[in-house]
């Protein structure tokens, strides 16, 4: 995957269109899919509402496993969104990639390094945000930094670095390399014509299926591990 990528200037800054609408494509797919599965809502849920009470208590459950109390029912409507934004990202390369001129306009947002190191800065920025509201600055400094043992400060400091890597980095590195991989299938499968062809073929669909369940398993991670960021800010140790 050796796509460039299309930056386009617009009142003198640069937007990396290859990026951003792939990004505005995932979120135009959520947003209108919730519309669709919120329509007619009913006291007892049938169809379609059932899909979504579904997804609501899936992120629900995963706030409660990281902070029980109720405190953590304020971020319900983060933790669904987000999940719902990076799992349609993660599967919006194996649906459609569009690729012109070697520059690619459609593919998998969080196949990108920047965008899945975007998400990780917003969250852990915003769990810092939480942890600086809830004790003041100092208390924040002293639950973040120097608990347990102020001795732990630059472990503590390290940590915050090796934190945001890891979110941005875990999550970019499985889609890419899924894609990368579905690419090589392809080619593979375009080389030596029908000797290559036929094989090509279960190998495709075998890791279609691979990879969507490796993007929702990634997106579960992700939003799993923001709430563990954002317990760790706003409870005391």
């Amino acid at each position: 995957m050796n796509e460039g990528a299309y930056v386009q200037e617009i009142f003198g800054i640069p937007f990396n269109i290859s990026n951003d609408l792939p990004g505005l494509l995932a979120a135009i797919i959520v947003f209108f899919t919730m519309f669709w599965l919120s329509r007619k809502i009913q006291l007892k849920p049938t169809g379609r509402q059932n899909v979504l009470e579904w997804i609501i208590d899936f992120t629900n459950g995963i706030i409660k496993s990281t902070m029980p109390n109720k405190e953590g029912s304020q971020f319900g409507l983060l933790i669904f969104t987000l999940f719902s934004f990076i799992f349609v990202s993660n599967q919006l390369g194996l649906m459609l990639q569009v690729n012109v001129n070697n520059t690619a306009y459609i593919k998998s947002p969080t196949a990108d390094a920047m965008t899945t190191m975007t998400l990780a800065f917003m969250v852990l920025l915003f769990a810092h945000f939480l942890g600086v509201k809830k004790f003041g600055f100092r208390g924040y400094i002293k639950n973040t930094y120097l608990s347990p043992i102020p001795f732990l400060l630059p472990i503590s400091i390290l940590e915050e670095f090796t934190n945001f890597l890891t979110l941005a980095l875990r999550l970019y590195g499985n889609i890419y390399s899924g894609e990368v991989l579905l690419k090589l299938i392809y080619e593979f499968g375009r080389s030596f014509g029908l000797a290559s062809f036929i094989p090509a073929i279960p190998l495709e669909i075998i890791w279609q299926g691979f990879s969507v369940f490796i993007g929702s398993i990634q997106a579960y991670v992700f939003v799993t591990l923001t709430m563990v960021y954002i317990s760790q800010k706003i409870e005391k140790e």
